[in-house]
């Protein structure tokens, strides 16, 4: 049996297993990520002791907000993922759990993150809003299959987590959520398009433009590489309008340095191990200045 003719019915999943089937679909990881980029915000402002129970409810309402948009990609996603190796057996295109299921389960927990997030705040829940829309209606259901440039719309999704942390701990939009949220975008290129390069023939196969396979492999890189860069000094800038501790500045300037030597090294000797590792290490490198400002703000 191929990876795309899966069944599409299969047994009742057991509770266990339906849980895990949902912890797939909603991306652990990247979620995991982007929570973390909201609680970073926070707590570049407030302290998480004195402020600890708006901090519980921007983790409850960020994870919700950003979980139930996930679960609606993967459910409007669904085709071009039984189309790729890579993603055929995810719950969806696998059949272990239904579409229809996984769209009133997206709904709800879209509702209960934005709902929340506007009864904590109005303006922290317009961010939040702002997110979820970005990212389901205008990334994928508007652009995702029509233009590569939609990584941008993803980009900009991407950036809001942390600009709604920041925006409920300051309780105004202001410069340094901005370039907290603009440092996610430029960051967004280094993570998704070394896997788009990876992946380039399974993107084909869907009929998803990328730009790896619209633009060939060596402007991809050279996109990387300014964006990169340009997301290092952005969140260089708005680390040291934080005032953080200087150790902690020092950090993750060094590590902004070490992600833009892989970088080039990536761009003037390409294999798939330095992109597979050039993917990895963007991925430490926004966590680990995360955590740099929740350690140091």
């Amino acid at each position: 049996m191929t990876a795309t003719s899966l069944p599409s019915q299969q047994q009742p999943l057991s509770l266990g297993a339906r849980v895990h089937a949902y912890w797939q679909l909603i991306k652990s990881l990247q979620t995991g990520l982007l929570l973390v980029t909201a609680v970073a915000g926070f707590m570049s402002v407030c302290c998480p002791i004195k402020g600890w129970q708006t901090l519980i409810g921007l983790v409850l309402t960020m994870f919700c907000a950003i979980s139930g948009s996930t679960v609606l990609n993967m459910a409007y996603d669904r085709d071009i993922d039984a189309k790729m190796a890579r993603t055929a057996r995810r719950p969806l295109p696998s059949g272990r759990i239904s579409a229809a299921e996984a769209l009133w389960v997206g709904l709800a927990l879209c509702a209960v993150g934005v709902g929340g997030a506007l009864a904590l705040d109005p303006l922290y829940g317009l961010v939040v809003f702002a997110g979820a829309f970005f990212d389901v209606v205008i990334y994928t259901v508007w652009l995702k299959r029509r233009t590569p440039w939609s990584i941008l719309w993803g980009g900009i999704s991407g950036g809001m987590p942390v600009l709604a942390g920041r925006t409920l701990g300051m309780g105004q939009v202001e410069t340094v959520g901005l370039l907290l949220a603009l440092a996610v975008l430029l960051w967004i290129p280094t993570h998704i398009m070394t896997f788009s390069i990876k992946y380039a023939a399974d993107y084909k196969r869907a009929g998803v433009p990328v730009f790896a396979n619209t633009h060939g492999e060596r402007i991809t890189r050279l996109i990387i590489s300014v964006s990169t860069a340009l997301a290092v000094i952005v969140m260089t800038l708005a680390v040291w309008q934080i005032e953080l501790h200087v150790k902690c500045v020092y950090a993750n300037i060094s590590l902004g340095a070490a992600l833009m030597f892989f970088t080039l090294i990536s761009l003037a000797f390409p294999s798939p191990k330095l992109n597979f590792g050039l993917f990895k290490f963007a991925s430490l490198y926004m966590l680990a200045s995360m955590m740099l400002i929740m350690l140091g703000a």
